[in-house]
C-alpha cells in the first residue's frame, strides 16, 4: 500500500483494478478541514487522463506490475510481436498500445515490456538507439555558420531532424526521449 504522502510524478497505483500513472499532484492544506491531495491521473490500459482528490493519509494499491526484458521481432498488420529471451514466450501488442516509440523499434532491439497481471501494459526503450540513415538530401557545402539542419529518414521510418554534413548509410545515435540526433557512430 502507498500513502498520499509519498505520492510522485510517474508512480504507479491501482485504483478500482485499474493501473493508473501519477501526472501530477498537489497537496493542498485550506485553513478549515482536513488536508487532502489532487490528483491527475493517466489510465495505463485506456491511456484516459482523470482528476480523483484522495484524503491526506489516505492509502492506495501498488499495481500488479512485472516487468521484462524483451527482444523485438517484428511488426505486421496486427501489430508489434516481442519475444521473452529466456522463455521464448511471445507477445504482440497493438500499434495503440506502442505509439510514437514505434519511430525507435529496431528488429533485435531488447526493451522493458511491462505487464499488468500478465497483460502487457507498453513499453519502455533503452535511452539511446542506433539507426542508420537510409534517405537524407545532400548538405549544401559552406552552410555550416547558421548550425542549419536537415531531415533524415532513418531505418525504422521515422524523420528526424540532422547536421548536413550527415549523409545516407550513416550511423546515429538517437535519444529515444527526445527523438533527438546525438551523435554519429563510427
Amino acid at each position: 500500500m502507498i500513502s498520499t504522502n509519498q505520492f510522485r510524478k510517474g508512480l504507479k497505483i491501482e485504483l478500482e483494478g485499474e493501473p493508473f500513472s501519477i501526472v501530477d499532484f498537489q497537496h493542498v492544506k485550506p485553513g478549515k478541514g482536513g488536508a487532502f491531495v489532487r490528483t491527475k491521473l493517466k489510465s495505463l490500459a485506456t491511456g484516459n487522463v482523470l482528476e480523483r482528490t484522495f484524503r491526506s493519509g489516505d492509502k492506495v494499491k501498488r499495481p500488479d506490475f512485472e516487468e521484462k526484458v524483451m527482444q523485438f521481432l517484428y511488426s505486421d498488420e496486427s501489430g508489434y510481436h516481442f519475444m521473452d529471451t529466456n522463455t521464448y514466450e511471445q507477445i504482440g501488442m497493438s500499434v495503440e498500445d506502442i505509439g510514437d516509440l514505434s519511430n525507435f523499434l529496431k528488429e533485435q532491439l531488447e526493451v522493458s515490456v511491462q505487464l499488468h497481471n500478465g497483460r502487457p501494459m507498453g513499453i519502455e526503450l533503452p535511452n539511446f538507439v542506433e539507426l542508420k540513415v537510409v534517405n537524407s538530401e545532400p548538405g549544401l557545402k559552406g552552410d555550416t555558420a547558421s548550425g542549419a539542419t536537415k531531415p533524415a529518414e532513418l531505418e525504422t521510418g521515422a524523420v528526424i531532424q540532422v547536421p548536413l554534413f550527415i549523409n545516407e548509410g550513416d550511423v546515429l545515435r538517437i535519444d529515444t526521449r527526445s527523438g533527438a540526433y546525438i551523435e554519429r557512430v563510427r
